[in-house]
């Protein structure tokens, strides 16, 4: 192509693209202007609505925190307020007239009494030594039978075992021969007095008579002694058996004995003793012997028995023990039923003084809750537990010196049961 074609193309061609150009301006400039326009427009809508989402988003979000938190505050609330009730009822049992009745539990009321103040000492129960017997044969010999066992109950005069005895034998036989020869003696002492009163012989034969008859009946009363120190008996069994029988009711608490077994007068072989009394020993320092005489009422008490009687000192020692610088004392104790067994430890309560107090209760209303006496005073729906600080005490009323007033009426006996129950519900709750 020719420099001047060239020049001509180059000519329409910018012709055309200045057309083109001001079209472009006017037309696709604009349409494309118009669209960036609304390109921008629509990414601005878009942006504000997603400016508008997240507002939402974040106001629902803000919403549900709030409603969490109103939630929360509420449940807390509620909880709060579950929980102050449940603080009101603490301490609370619901039990009805019946439910009482049927659990044996008693009423009381606090009022003012005489409080005693005691001395309480340890003791142990013993056996009465005056009704314990330590049961040896008079005889030596061998056991031929034995007829009770350890802790057998006897009765007065039963038999409890047989010995072969050679003393026996021939003290038998001396007693026999005793009243033999009294028997003759008799016989010639009436055959010479009939004599002498028909003044047939002379009367030195008559008391020659009379004084052997008496010489005879010495040596049967001799001989019959002999048999009753040895065996108890004044009536022959015959043999050379002896017999060991009991000399009062009681219990086997020892036996030495065993069959074949050679005994004498020094073997103790039984101890029986009447375990229907028995003693209550306990020392008594220098210091309380002033306080405690003999007629003194007591109280002996065993925790492990859970039980107490009362009593009467019966003995105060007038020495002290080198040990223990203190005075044995006794008392005497009923024991129909054996409960008191001798080694049982006891403690023994002596009244030393009395003083009056405002508000008591009896000693089994008080339990110990959380370490902290407590009493359970009667409501309508039932009891509630009540702490309250005791004074002196003694074996019947404990002094209450504060948390209770005179007149409330307040569970007595039975009164464990209710503490029993109240850590049952309690343990429910922790759960």
């Amino acid at each position: 192509m020719s420099k001047k074609h060239k020049t001509k193309v180059a000519a329409v061609v910018a012709l055309m693209l200045g057309l083109g150009l001001s079209a472009g301006i006017d037309g696709t400039f604009s349409s494309n202007a118009v669209h960036a326009e609304e390109h921008g427009h629509d990414a601005d809508s878009q942006a504000e609505e997603g400016h508008e989402h997240s507002d939402s988003g974040h106001d629902k979000a803000s919403k549900r925190k709030k409603d969490d938190s109103e939630s929360h505050s509420d449940k807390e609330h509620d909880e709060a307020e579950e929980h102050g009730h449940e603080e009101h009822k603490e301490g609370e049992l619901e039990l009805s007239a019946e439910q009482i009745k049927t659990a044996g539990i008693t009423l009381a009321q606090a009022k003012s009494g005489v409080v005693n103040s005691l001395l309480e000492l340890p003791g142990e129960i013993t056996f009465d030594e005056d009704r314990t017997a330590h049961i040896v044969p008079r005889v030596a010999g061998v056991v031929e039978a034995i007829t009770v066992g350890l802790g057998q109950h006897v009765k007065k005069g039963q038999l409890l075992a047989t010995i072969s005895s050679q003393q026996i034998s021939e003290q038998r036989s001396e007693l026999a021969a005793a009243k033999q020869r009294a028997a003759l003696a008799r016989t010639l002492f009436e055959r010479e007095r009939t004599l002498w009163q028909d003044k047939i012989s002379a009367e030195q034969d008559y008391l020659e008579a009379r004084q052997a008859l008496q010489e005879a009946e010495i040596s049967l009363k001799n001989a019959q002694q002999k048999m009753v120190a040895l065996s108890g008996s004044s009536k022959p069994t015959g043999g050379n058996r002896y017999e060991l029988r009991a000399p009062f009711d009681g219990m086997i608490i020892e036996k030495h004995i065993a069959l074949g077994e050679v005994v004498n007068e020094n073997s103790n072989v039984f101890i029986i003793s009447d375990l229907a009394k028995v003693w209550a020993t306990f020392n008594v320092s220098a210091k309380d012997l002033a306080k405690v005489t003999v007629g003194k009422a007591v109280e002996v008490s065993a925790p492990e028995l859970e039980t107490q009687v009362s009593g009467v000192v019966a003995y105060v020692g007038s020495l002290l023990g080198e040990q223990t610088r203190a005075a044995m004392a006794r008392v005497t104790l009923p024991n129909p039923e054996g409960a008191w067994r001798p080694g049982l430890f006891v403690t023994i309560k002596i009244a030393t003084s009395s003083q009056r107090a405002a508000v008591t209760v009896p000693a089994q209303a008080i339990q110990t809750i959380e370490n902290k006496p407590t009493v359970f005073i009667r409501t309508a729906e039932g009891f509630q537990a009540q702490s309250v600080k005791v004074g002196a005490r003694d074996g019947q009323v404990v002094e209450v010196v504060q948390g209770l007033t005179e007149g409330t009426q307040i569970a007595a006996e039975g009164s464990f049961i209710l503490k029993s129950e109240l850590g049952k519900g309690s343990a429910e709750h922790s759960h």
